[in-house]
Parts: C-alpha cells; sequence; structure tokens
C-alpha cells in the first residue's frame, strides 16, 4: 500500500499530473470518474493568490468526489510560499504539492518552477517555508535537473526529503529538453533504488499506453505513475492501464457515442464553474483530443471549434451521437 502520510493510494496508484489550462474541475472530474487515483489543481501562483488575482483564487477550488487531491503551487519567493502554503491550508485538500518542475520561460525567468533547479538550496528554503506554514502533507513535482550538465536529482530528493517533503514525483527529462526527445526513467530508478530514500516516488513522463505503463512499472520500480499529457481528451487511459495490469488484457476502446458523452459532460461541467461563455471558449482545446483518430472527421471538428453557441455545439455533438455507426477510427488499435 503506497501512502503519504495517512492518504492510502492502493498499491500502484496512478496520478493525473497539473497541467496549465486542463487540470481543473470538470477535467478532474472525468479522470477521477475513469481510475485516477490521485489528482492535482492546475498550478497556482503563490504571488497571485497573495494577490487575490481571481484566476489564482479559482484554481483552489476542489470537490469532494475528487478526493484524494493536491493543491499545487509554485513561486520563487519565501514570504509569499509560507503565506499560499496557509492560504492553500485554510481551503483543506488532502495534500500540499509544490511545482519545481514547470519549464516554461515565463515561470523560470521568475526564478519559479524549473529554474529553482540551479540553486538547491534556495528549493530547499522554499520548501521549508511551505512545510512550517501548513498543516498538510507537502510535495514535490520536479525535473531530473536543469540541463545534461546538471542533473542534480538524487541530491534534490534527499534534501527535500531530509526537510519533510513527503512524496516526489519527477519527470524524466531536464528543463532544457521541455517536453522534447524521450524521458529518462534510469534517473528515477536511481531516486527509487537510493537506500536513503523512503519515500514514495512517482514517474512522470511519456507515459501513453497501458502497455508502456506495465513496462515502466517493472522496470523502473517506481511506486506509481503520473500521467499527463495522454490523458487529455482521453480520461479512460486511468482504467485502461489498471486493467491491463490486472489481466494483461485490453479493455475495449471508447467508441463514438462514449467519447460523444465525455465531451459532453465536460462542456457542462465547464459551463457550470466558468459561466456559458467562458466555458465553451475553454472546451474548445478539448474537442480535437476527444475525437482523434475519426476519420473524415475534419468538417464537424470544426465546426465544434469555431462556434461560440452552446446549443449548436450541443447540437452537433447529439447529431454525432445519434449518426455515430457512419464514424470509423482510421487506426481502430
Amino acid at each position: 500500500m503506497v501512502k503519504i502520510r495517512d492518504i492510502e493510494l492502493g498499491e500502484f496508484p496512478l496520478l493525473l499530473a497539473p497541467m496549465e489550462d486542463v487540470s481543473d474541475p470538470p477535467f478532474r472530474a472525468l479522470c477521477k470518474k475513469h481510475g485516477a487515483d490521485l489528482m492535482y489543481t492546475e498550478f497556482i501562483s503563490s504571488e497571485g493568490l497573495i494577490r487575490d488575482a481571481i484566476k489564482s483564487r479559482q484554481k483552489l477550488d476542489i470537490f469532494d468526489y475528487e478526493k484524494p487531491i493536491g493543491i499545487q503551487i509554485f513561486g520563487g519567493d519565501e514570504e509569499a510560499m509560507a503565506m499560499s502554503a496557509k492560504i492553500v491550508d485554510a481551503t483543506a485538500p488532502d495534500l500540499l504539492d509544490i511545482n519545481f518542475g514547470c519549464p516554461v520561460k515565463k515561470v523560470v525567468s521568475k526564478g519559479a518552477g524549473a529554474g529553482v533547479l540551479k540553486d538547491v538550496d534556495l528549493m530547499v528554503r522554499l520548501t521549508q517555508a511551505c512545510i512550517k506554514s501548513t498543516s498538510l502533507p507537502v510535495t514535490v513535482k520536479t525535473r531530473l535537473g536543469w540541463d545534461d550538465s546538471m542533473i542534480n536529482i538524487m541530491e534534490v530528493a534527499e534534501r527535500l526529503q531530509d526537510i519533510g517533503v513527503e512524496a516526489l514525483s519527477i519527470h524524466g527529462r531536464t528543463r532544457s529538453q521541455m517536453y522534447k526527445g524521450e524521458a529518462d526513467w534510469s534517473y528515477i530508478a536511481a531516486v527509487k533504488n537510493n537506500p536513503r530514500i523512503k519515500i514514495p516516488i512517482f514517474g512522470n513522463g511519456d507515459i501513453d499506453s497501458p502497455e508502456k505503463a506495465v513496462e515502466y512499472k517493472n522496470r523502473y520500480g517506481v511506486d506509481g505513475i503520473m500521467v499527463g499529457r495522454a490523458s487529455i481528451g482521453y480520461p479512460w487511459i486511468f482504467n485502461e492501464i489498471k486493467h491491463f495490469m490486472a489481466t494483461g488484457e485490453h479493455l475495449a476502446v471508447p467508441g463514438v457515442k462514449e467519447r460523444v458523452e465525455a465531451a459532453r459532460d465536460h462542456l457542462m461541467m465547464s459551463v457550470k464553474w466558468k459561466g456559458e461563455r467562458l466555458g465553451v471558449v475553454e472546451m474548445k482545446r478539448h474537442y480535437t483530443n476527444y475525437f482523434k483518430g475519426i476519420a473524415h472527421f475534419k468538417e464537424y471538428r470544426t465546426k465544434l471549434v469555431t462556434s461560440f453557441d452552446l446549443q449548436e455545439i450541443l447540437d452537433m455533438l447529439s447529431y454525432i451521437e445519434e449518426n455515430s455507426e457512419e464514424f470509423v477510427f482510421s487506426n481502430p488499435v
């Protein structure tokens, strides 16, 4: 049984990665429905939280059906991180996660996210500031290092564990790689196999199929796997991985009707949470993924992503559902 303090996650938990502009409550609800064991919010700016920025505050929204769930924050200032940890604590998630892995320039340039990998002493101070300011378990998501010449994940893991971090999720790329190239899980395995390391170690990067999840579980010996981009428009991946691990067999690929149902549920939850205008707009990024692989679907996809009328989109989804037999997958596997 993998545990983070008193949070029981099962024998080999599957985690939903925190993804900016993706891992909001509507998306998380679908991933929870389809088997995610632990989820995180989109990352939240510590500076935004203490300025009472509306977007940052909205990201604190969590719901009982999502539990266990962690709220993730980022920042490069100790005081701001400490104050943010207190705000998160009052929201009562199951844990607080710190992002030391985001590689995008606007985050790194502020000395936050993966930028902190260049200064492990600062990383330790920022983490200590959070730990001292909350009663929640504190976990960290990070990368292997800044670049190939500065892969310092072993030092990071040991020092974070020593100050009280209770789990570590490691993306198998450096900051300089961004999301390019292949994730190198050998470093993640080295951390897991370090006899000094006692906390759960979760691997992240390139998990896009049940076969790869089983292969990486067996090869690298991690305590669980974090799934990110592969879940976008395909929340079924969590239960597919679990079923394959248990039986060695594949679940049936979701058909057109199942994809319409998921897209419609996602849309309506987005509208309910964000309001009709924003819910419709922000849902547009998901349609391509929900209907990926369906032959001759361009016309319908174009209508879904260009319409701003909720009823028109719902009518289009209903049409696709009612005529599902007309749509075939170009690659049915």
